[in-house]
C-alpha cells in the first residue's frame, strides 16, 4: 500500500526551528544535506522523516516557488512502487510536475494546490523512535 512517509516545512531560520522540535517534542536529527538551492535538515519521530528546508537567499527554482513565500508546509511524500507508473497518472490527472525532468523525487501540484512527491520505496527509512 502507498503511504505518506515525509513531510517537509519551509522555515526562516533553520537552527531554531530544529532547536524547537529536538527540545520540545523530542524528534532527532537524522542528516542535514545541500541539495541543489537548499539546506535540508532531516528529523525523525521514529516513524516519519521530518524535514526542515532552508533555501539559499535569492533562490528562483521552481521547486522553491511552488509552496509560495515564506515559511509553510512546503510538501509531503508518498511511497510508491512504480515512480514511472505514478508520474504517468498523476499527469493524465492533469497534475503539474514542479521538479525537473529525470530528478527523483517527483515533485508535483496536486488538485486543490498542494505540493506533493513520488518517491521511491525505501528512500525513508525507518527508525528507532527518540529516547
Amino acid at each position: 500500500m502507498n503511504r505518506i512517509v515525509h513531510l517537509a516545512l519551509k522555515v526562516d531560520d533553520l537552527e531554531k526551528t530544529t532547536e524547537f522540535y529536538q527540545k520540545v517534542f523530542g524528534f532527532r536529527e537524522v542528516e542535514t544535506r545541500k541539495t541543489r538551492d537548499h539546506l535540508s535538515r532531516h528529523l525523525t519521530d521514529g516513524a516519519l522523516d521530518f524535514t526542515l528546508i532552508r533555501y539559499d537567499e535569492g533562490a528562483d527554482s521552481a521547486e522553491s516557488k511552488a509552496s509560495g513565500a515564506g515559511p509553510c508546509i512546503h510538501h509531503f511524500a508518498i511511497e510508491v512502487e512504480d515512480l514511472k507508473k505514478y508520474a504517468e497518472e498523476i499527469k493524465e490527472y492533469g497534475c503539474e510536475i514542479v521538479s525537473d525532468p529525470g530528478v527523483i523525487p517527483v515533485k508535483f501540484r496536486a488538485p486543490g494546490g498542494t505540493v506533493a512527491e513520488l518517491v521511491p520505496v525505501g528512500r525513508y527509512k525507518k527508525s528507532e523512535p527518540p529516547k
